[in-house]
């Protein structure tokens, strides 16, 4: 299956086919219970990346898997009164789960971020795997060029993250059909914003091989 990019893509030859090469990874953003409909902090629609994930976990086999997720502790700064949001994805709490539904490869590698009472964890790459190496030092280790990245939410955790992936110099594709956002019109922003930095937006034609 080849991924087709969208009419704002000017650059879709450097989009591979699947399955995908040793240097390409999955950077799958948030999709925790917290965020998803019945959630804390829940994002419309949140749960619709699930099987958008699964399809692409199953169709293009990545070789690398990186899951970001939420993991604030109970008195967080990032949490109201003293910050903008509602208690949200508390570590070890159910709502700091990952969807049930989502199907993460064995070997994923996990990223936890927002640890500390004074962070908000905003970025992925403010994260750190079950050895404390950060994202960025664990992508560099594991050979990885350029990144998939969707989840929640596209104006916020998803915008961050594939920001410092630029900026940290990876190749950034877009999964659309694998991200929502909280605000539409700030959602179609912050894609604008990333691909004016130089990111890719892709699309997975359904059924396709």
């Amino acid at each position: 299956m080849k991924a087709a990019a969208t009419s704002m893509d000017a650059a879709s030859s450097s989009i591979p086919p699947c399955p995908l090469p040793p240097e390409d990874a999955a950077l799958v953003v948030d999709v925790q219970r917290d965020f998803c409909p019945g959630g804390a902090l829940a994002v419309p629609e949140g749960d619709a990346v699930v099987p958008a994930w699964n399809d692409f976990f199953g169709r293009c086999r990545p070789s690398h898997v990186y899951a970001t997720r939420d993991w604030h502790p109970p008195n967080s700064r990032h949490f109201q009164p003293a910050g903008p949001w509602p208690p949200h994805c508390v570590a070890g709490s159910p709502g700091a789960d990952f969807h049930p539904g989502l199907r993460l490869p064995p070997r994923t590698v996990i990223i936890s971020k927002g640890v500390g009472e004074t962070e908000d964890g905003y970025s992925g790459f403010d994260g750190r795997d079950p050895s404390g190496e950060s994202l960025a030092a664990r992508l560099h280790r594991d050979g990885v060029r350029r990144l998939w990245i969707g989840g929640l939410a596209t104006d916020y955790c998803v915008r961050a993250t594939a920001a410092a992936a630029l900026e940290n110099g990876f190749e950034v594709l877009l999964l659309t059909p694998a991200m929502r956002g909280i605000n539409a019109a700030a959602s179609r922003a912050a894609i604008g914003e990333l691909q004016r930095a130089g990111a890719h937006v892709v699309e997975l034609p359904p059924g396709e091989k």
